[in-house]
């Protein structure tokens, strides 16, 4: 009884097991609604030599463009982001935003808008791009409902989601099955909406997303080809 309890101890005393995350390099094909032409886009996530991860997005055409990029570090099963940016021109008013995360202060400084910010920063607090990676492996891990932290421009912000059910999705790549999840927003304070759909064979990678922004710009990407952990995604 006693060597039992003392194992207990002994496990709960060890690290946690960190998030096996897997490298990723996806294109795709973007499509923006209120434009009758298709850009491009490619969202990339690498680790780097020093332990951190890097998320970049950027999806392109000749009216507009949309650039997102993130680092971050895993600490057991907690992202800690250290730096986002992003930057949308084209198609109306242009924004860019720049945080940086200071865990030793415990606060976010930057710029939205041209304007500085300056934020408290709490353990489990993401940006809008780490939160997707968050997102995917809470979905490969059988979550049905998920909440993150977000800090949207200059404010802190909950991220709902819920899993619509399971479809299969035609990509140039080849037909995949996925999981389809929907930003749950209140359709009486916001018009945005959002969906992803996340591949189950190839790590949940995002195969196909559909957002409409709250000025009523809507646009699509759809996986074009892509590699996991260096095996190239290939469909039905």
């Amino acid at each position: 009884m006693r060597s039992a309890l003392l194992l207990v101890l002994a496990l709960l005393a060890l690290p946690l097991q960190a998030l096996e995350l897997q490298p990723f390099s996806a294109s795709y094909t973007a499509d923006w609604k209120q434009v009758p032409m298709s850009g491009t886009a490619v969202r990339n996530l690498t680790a780097e030599d020093d332990g951190r991860w890097k998320l970049e997005f950027e999806a392109s055409m000749l009216v507009a463009g949309l650039n997102e990029r993130s680092t971050f570090t895993v600490e057991g099963d907690t992202f800690l982001p250290e730096r986002y940016r992003h930057e949308r021109s084209g198609l109306g008013k242009g924004k860019r935003i720049d945080q940086r995360f200071d865990w030793a202060a415990k606060q976010v400084v930057g710029t939205y808008r041209g304007d500085p910010i300056s934020l408290p920063l709490n353990r489990g607090l993401l940006d809008k791009s780490t939160y997707q990676v968050a997102l995917q492996h809470d979905v490969a891990a059988g979550k049905k409902s998920m909440s993150y932290q977000v800090l949207d421009g200059d404010e802190v912000e909950t991220y709902d989601f819920r899993v619509l059910g399971e479809e299969t999705v035609e990509t140039k790549a080849g037909r995949l099955d996925a999981v389809k999840v929907e930003r749950v927003r209140d359709p009486t304070q916001s018009k945005r909406e959002t969906l992803l759909w996340f591949a189950k064979d190839w790590d949940f990678l995002l195969v196909q997303l559909y957002q409409v922004e709250k000025d009523g710009k809507a646009y699509q990407i759809m996986l074009q080809e892509g590699t996991v952990n260096g095996r190239t995604v290939e469909g039905k």
